[in-house]
């Protein structure tokens, strides 16, 4: 089995980020990941665009996947993001790497953006890797 179809079936019943928010694992790999949201009316705030918190959410969920993926198990320490651009979708992505996984502290860049490439926003993300 490869890593991307280990991280789907791990990560069915995560019910906020699957089922609620409608997040989709594109691709798994060895600390990597890039997961899809198709924006909805659920995804929007009140001036139209898409919910900073619809955004974030994506980035945590596919930091998840890529610091779980080819590793024991890692759990989030903390997390910053940098909204750069406003967007109304239609489908965004997240792309996460490792830029540095220690012994147990890891960290990580992810990179929103929209269907164009347009970067939305930028998040790190550290992870605690439990032995």
């Amino acid at each position: 089995m490869d890593y991307t179809q280990q991280a789907i079936e791990r990560f069915s019943n995560d019910i906020y980020a699957v089922h609620t928010t409608g997040i989709k694992i594109e691709k798994a790999d060895v600390n990597y990941a890039k997961c899809s949201l198709k924006i909805d009316e659920r995804h929007f705030n009140c001036d139209g665009n898409v919910m900073g918190g619809a955004i974030f959410t994506l980035a945590d969920y596919t930091f998840g996947v890529a610091a779980n993926s080819g590793n024991e198990h890692a759990v989030s320490l903390s997390g910053t993001i940098n909204f750069i651009r406003s967007t109304k979708g239609p489908i965004l992505y997240a792309e996460a790497k490792c830029i540095k996984n220690g012994r147990t502290i890891a960290f990580y860049e992810v990179s929103i953006t929209d269907a164009q490439g347009n970067v939305i926003a930028t998040v790190l993300e550290n992870a605690f890797n439990i032995q």
